[in-house]
């Protein structure tokens, strides 16, 4: 088995709402939500990796609160490590700026309205496991 390359994902909560981004390429997830984030580059620790990808991805500033228990395997050498993370004060809005068409802020009740992709949905039953938690 080969090394595995790990991608962070970003739970990213603000005022009760988590932030779903439907990607735009490539071809094959286009039009499907994701948790947004990336790889991991060398060198980088994942909180480092996830706030240089939501600035990249999406235009904000962020902190890293906690990990998700878990991880998901994607494809071949990459497996999903997910973060829960929070707004910066003073950081932009997120806006889709690469791999992203949309995004949208789910409450609970909306979690399920978009269409995941399957790689992610138990990293968000995961998420939403803990944001119902007492």
């Amino acid at each position: 088995m080969s090394e595995r390359i790990v991608v962070v994902g970003a739970a990213l909560l603000d005022a009760g709402r988590l932030l779903a981004a439907r990607r735009s390429a490539p071809p094959d997830l286009a039009g499907r939500w994701e948790l947004p984030g990336g790889k991991v580059e060398p060198g980088e620790t994942p909180e480092d990796a996830l706030a240089r990808e939501l600035r990249e991805e999406l235009g904000v500033e962020t902190k890293a609160v906690s990990r998700v228990p878990g991880q998901w395997p994607l494809r071949d050498p990459y497996v999903l490590h997910v973060w829960t993370a929070r707004l910066l004060p003073g950081s932009a809005a997120p806006e889709p700026l690469q791999d992203h068409d949309e995004l949208r802020w789910l409450t609970p009740d909306e979690l399920w309205d978009v269409d995941w992709l399957d790689q992610d949905v138990p990293a968000v039953r995961e998420v939403a496991a803990q944001w119902n938690a007492p």
